[in-house]
């Protein structure tokens, strides 16, 4: 456990923090797999952007979770990855 987790876990005792870590766990998971994906094929926003026909703009906005992401923007996205949009309930 790295001092985030133990940070995080600190923190969720606080019921105010709690619920607004989830409220936000979507977006959150969001960016964090958009982030990692990118990286993993060692592209930058612009790259991924050209790739995408989606604004660099955007796509930092998305990955600073200052804007939600249409699926047809996702769906671009993804596919710019190499990679397809799964939406299940569970």
């Amino acid at each position: 456990m790295d001092d985030l987790d133990r940070y995080t876990a600190e923190q969720m005792k606080d019921p105010a923090f709690r619920a607004e870590h989830e409220r936000t766990r979507l977006e959150f998971a969001l960016t964090e797999l958009l982030i990692s994906s990118r990286m993993e094929q060692d592209l930058t926003q612009k790259e991924l952007a050209d790739r995408s026909g989606v604004r660099q703009s955007n796509i930092s906005r998305i990955e600073k979770g200052q804007a939600i992401p249409s699926l047809m923007t996702l769906d671009k996205i993804a596919r710019a990855l190499g990679k397809e949009v799964r939406v299940s309930f569970v």
